[in-house]
């Protein structure tokens, strides 16, 4: 319910994720108010069947709300989601709700991996290839030497059981290459990785490898990550910004754009966010996926996909085996 843009492309995309999933073998639970969740279903001329389901929740964490604030109600939509999920109801959470909220109540409701010190939010980026898997993206600002290690863990794992990575590469990113580049954290970092031999540990890397396709997995604290996500989600806009104007400037333009337009529409799709889903929270005792507040119908629809490649990759299960 939390959303930037309502219930209805949180409806919509889970709709999508069952119509392309012919089987019937995914059933979806949509949480929070029953009568606008309702609305949105009966504008689709859809009802509650075998697959979709309605769980009420008759209250909301707004984006402006703390962490701290949300944990204190326990019948917002990202609470019964979660409550759902400690009860085996569903399998896995998808939502495009307050982060902080989203990551503080799956933490308390469904607790840690064991072995896991910190959870981290992973992103994936754009690569020639595939994606690369960035974490930690915003859930610790501040790391430990050992904290970087196991984001190096649960990132290998996760790409190479969700994006099928073999063997993925892992670096961490620092201000050099040298094992020697960065600061205390990152030099014993590099120390941890190297001797770990389940990780296919390749050093340090520097922020232009992420979308290079050199590497599948970058490894690094909340804070660089999260700036990196957020300069990394202006690309893409400001490409298209520039595109246009360069278009606009002449008739030539607008005709090279014109025999150009699929590739350009495949260039756009590469870039945009909605290809990807959401960002796994990787360590939690559960599979959540948290999506961006701006998500729409198709990034909501590959988030519901994102979730169940984890559930069906059994994600969580190795990653206990590893750090137990």
């Amino acid at each position: 319910m939390g959303g930037d843009h309502g219930v209805a492309p949180i409806v919509e995309g889970a709709l999508q994720a069952l119509t392309q999933r012919t089987n019937g073998d995914l059933r979806v639970v949509l949480v929070g108010d029953r009568h606008e969740i309702g609305k949105v279903l009966a504008a689709q001329a859809v009802g509650q069947t075998d697959n979709i389901h309605v769980e009420h929740a008759p209250e909301v964490v707004q984006m402006q709300d703390s962490a701290t604030q949300s944990l204190r109600r326990r019948d917002t939509s990202i609470a019964v989601c979660m409550k759902l999920h400690k009860q085996g109801t569903v399998q896995g959470v998808v939502s495009p709700g307050n982060t902080g909220a989203v990551m503080a109540t799956a933490l308390l409701t469904l607790q840690r991996l064991p072995g896991v010190i910190r959870p981290a939010i992973a992103s994936l980026f754009p690569n020639p290839h595939s994606a690369t898997v960035v974490l930690d993206v915003g859930a610790n600002t501040e790391c430990k030497p050992q904290h970087l290690l196991q984001f190096g863990v649960m990132g290998s794992i996760f790409s190479q059981l969700v994006l099928k990575h073999p063997k993925p590469q892992v670096g961490l990113l620092s201000i050099g290459e040298e094992a020697t580049k960065g600061n205390e954290t990152t030099q014993a970092a590099h120390r941890l990785l190297t001797a770990d031999s389940a990780v296919n540990f390749i050093g340090n890397i520097e922020g232009r490898d992420i979308l290079s396709g050199e590497i599948q997995v970058a490894v690094t604290d909340g804070f660089v990550g999260n700036i990196l996500l957020k300069f990394a989600e202006s690309v893409g806009p400001l490409l298209e910004t520039k595109l246009r104007h360069q278009i606009n400037t002449n008739l030539f333009s607008r005709f090279g754009a014109l025999l150009m337009k699929p590739f350009l529409r495949r260039l756009r799709n590469s870039l945009d966010y909605a290809e990807y889903g959401g960002a796994p929270l990787l360590g939690i005792d559960g599979v959540v996926v948290i999506c961006h507040g701006s998500s729409g119908a198709k990034a909501i629809k590959n988030a519901v996909f994102e979730a169940e490649k984890s559930i069906r990759q059994k994600v969580n299960l190795h990653i206990k085996e590893h750090l137990k």
